[in-house]
């Protein structure tokens, strides 16, 4: 992919609000100076360094201790301090002011694809989520046949670390789960990235059973969460059997060939699997109630399955392929019913749902409108990084989701399930400084510029409160001014077993 460094053409800013409402209790208004939870935070401090720094003085900061109105001081590429009224340690510091700004962690998206055959690559794709408040993506990482897990991982970090802005860490797929062994397995523990991608929907899963379920048990010794694509291959074999013997193959047809009892069968199976092996299962891009209450089931059990859904399931509902545009909306699973959608938003608010990813897979609209694709052979993805979380923040003006929510779905429950806890996910002395501040007053609408290579958006002419004006990265600012500042700089980070 070419790299650029043309400065982003943002959405146009539509209006500016002098108040908003953030979720059950109003942040803001509640932590004015008078009702400030002082106990969780620091005194103030007069350090004596000559060690460069930034502090970040008077935003509402989602801290690990609690919201609260204060400064953070950063030193390095760590948080050295949260407290209140923090002073300079040395001549080299800077400050930034976020008053009246929320001061967030930076998101962590566990679930993109910035690699051939899709459109963005490791640079663009991290400009494009650093612009949208993501510091930290989570890549689905494709060995090429005979080529191992090792290998794969090895080729991608060097591409992270030669094109890589945001940091990075990686799911390795297991394209054909007979052939991975338990070597493969401690491999990925040995390397720092405990987690491996399985897909349900294959005939290679299906002819596997017995190898799935002891690679499985095998990663449950080792601490390794399986990633799981759950739709049933079956299932979906005979819709779209159905379906092209009635002639019915253009992609109006989509949803039909992708149906519910799909995900249904396949979050059964993948639940059944997980009571047999112990293994930590996450259940990726979820859409459909009735496999929210089965995972909540499990859960009750004490199974450890953990649900992820994605924005075109929470913003849209099946009408979308109605339009002479469907095919840009075309994703694995399709966008399901209102009520579906509305069983989201519930597991968002209860917990039931873990985290929100975007399933970043990015075709430029010529690709995504080709007329000669079909339901059996659709292209799925769509392009999602750079306002994902802005889509979300306006849901919290809102009322719909509450602020410290947004962290949890969006930075802190990624950070726990994926070993990434404390030192990302949080606000909190010793963290990394992967901050982000946010204009909560901020109304944009969005269109389709932007950093991503497709060139378009789904979401073009929505228009949203809040926005992130503000982007660090491990200490680094990468993102001010309506652009992003940073060439470089990303890595590969090494994880633990999952912490929750």
């Amino acid at each position: 992919m070419p790299d650029t460094d043309e400065r982003m053409k943002l959405p146009q800013k539509t209006t500016r609000r002098t108040a908003i409402r953030l979720g059950a209790g109003a942040v803001l208004a509640a932590l004015s100076p008078g009702c400030r939870r002082d106990s969780a935070v620091s005194q103030p401090n007069h350090p004596d360094s000559s060690e460069s720094e930034i502090i970040i003085a008077g935003g509402t900061v989602v801290a690990e201790s609690g919201t609260q109105i204060c400064d953070i001081r950063v030193r390095g590429e760590r948080i050295a301090e949260v407290g209140r009224s923090l002073v300079p340690g040395s001549s080299k510091s800077q400050t930034i002011s976020a008053s009246d700004l929320l001061v967030l962690p930076g998101g962590i998206d566990p679930h993109v694809h910035l690699s051939k055959p899709w459109c963005d690559d490791f640079n663009s794709g991290s400009k494009a989520a650093l612009a949208g408040g993501i510091t930290t993506l989570g890549h689905m990482s494709f060995p090429a046949r005979g080529q191992s897990l090792l290998q794969k991982y090895t080729e991608d970090k060097a591409a992270v670390e030669e094109k890589g802005i945001c940091d990075f860490f990686f799911h390795l797929v297991a394209t054909d789960p007979a052939r991975i062994d338990q070597q493969s397995i401690q491999h990925l523990v040995s390397i720092g990235q405990p987690s491996i991608k399985l897909f349900m929907l294959t005939e290679q899963f299906e002819s596997a059973q017995m190898q799935v379920s002891d690679l499985m048990r095998t990663a449950r010794e080792l601490g390794v969460t399986c990633a799981i694509h759950a739709e049933d291959q079956v299932t979906l074999q005979r819709a779209a059997d159905r379906l092209t013997a009635e002639g019915r193959t253009s992609l109006e047809y989509y949803p039909g060939s992708r149906p519910v009892d799909a995900e249904i069968a396949a979050v059964r199976k993948a639940i059944a699997l997980c009571a047999v092996t112990g293994a930590s299962i996450y259940l990726v891009h979820i859409s459909s109630g009735e496999a929210i209450r089965l995972a909540k089931d499990a859960r009750r059990q004490g199974l450890p399955v953990f649900l992820e859904t994605r924005p075109m399931y929470l913003h849209l509902t099946d009408e979308i392929y109605e339009r002479e545009d469907a095919p840009l909306f075309v994703g694995m699973p399709p966008v399901r019913t209102q009520f579906d959608r509305e069983a989201l938003w519930d597991g968002l608010r209860n917990g039931a749902i873990s985290t929100v990813a975007t399933d970043h897979a990015a075709w430029t609209r010529d690709e995504k409108m080709d007329p000669a694709l079909t339901i059996n052979n659709p292209r799925g993805g769509v392009n999602n990084l750079q306002v994902m979380l802005p889509m979300l923040m306006h849901e919290v003006a809102q009322e719909r989701l509450e602020l410290e929510r947004f962290v949890d779905v969006t930075s802190t429950n990624a950070a726990k399930i994926f070993g990434l806890y404390p030192y990302k996910g949080v606000i909190a002395e010793g963290s990394y400084a992967d901050i982000v501040i946010w204009d909560p007053e901020e109304t944009r609408t969005i269109t389709d510029e932007g950093y991503s290579n497709a060139g378009f958006s789904i979401y073009s002419g929505t228009s949203v409160q809040g926005w992130p004006v503000t982007t660090l990265r491990r200490g680094e600012v990468v993102f001010e001014n309506e652009e992003v500042t940073a060439r470089s700089g990303g890595k590969v980070v090494a994880r633990t077993i999952r912490q929750t």
